[in-house]
């Protein structure tokens, strides 16, 4: 069975806090703009997507388009 040390827990957790590199505000902002817009492209491209091949599903059915 393994041992846990809560103390020595919190000290690898803090070692390790301070070992990563935290990205400035711009650079922060600047990625989340980034994913906004592809976000966008993706639900749009999906959408239309999604549209044709309904519409084409419906044509060859003869459900009326």
């Amino acid at each position: 069975m393994v041992k846990f040390a809560p103390m020595e827990y919190i000290r690898q957790v803090r070692s390790e806090m301070q070992k990563v590199t935290w990205p400035s505000r711009k650079e922060t902002t600047t990625s989340t703009i980034a994913v906004f817009i592809m976000v966008l492209f993706a639900a749009t491209f999906l959408f239309l997507a999604d549209q044709f091949m309904a519409f084409v599903v419906r044509w060859i059915l003869g459900l009326g388009v």
